[in-house]
């Protein structure tokens, strides 16, 4: 009964510790629209980085401003679709995983 009981409250613990960290990771998508792609593409990951991380955001203004990079977190799957629309020609939307 007694290696019964620790089986189980490690496996409890190895799901708290699983739950902790997917909670450490969000998938986001931000939509921009610029002359050409690369501008709207700026446009869109700023709003990716704003829906995640006011702080990660202003650390991106200051330093490198280049999509796919987010200051404080590690970000994977950046994927992006552009298309002609928007206010000012092109329209971006890009999604990525960022995990703190």
């Amino acid at each position: 009964m007694k290696t019964f009981i620790r089986v189980l409250a490690t496996a409890s613990v190895l799901m708290a510790a699983s739950a902790v960290a997917q909670a450490q990771c969000v998938s986001k998508a931000g939509k921009g629209t610029g002359g050409n792609d690369d501008s709207a593409k700026f446009q869109a990951w700023e709003a990716v980085l704003q829906g995640t991380d006011w702080g990660s955001w202003g650390s991106w203004m200051a330093s490198s401003q280049k999509v796919g990079v987010a200051p404080g977190y590690k970000v994977s799957n950046v994927k992006s679709r552009c298309n002609v629309g928007g206010m000012l020609g092109r329209e971006c939307v890009v999604q990525a995983k960022l995990c703190k």
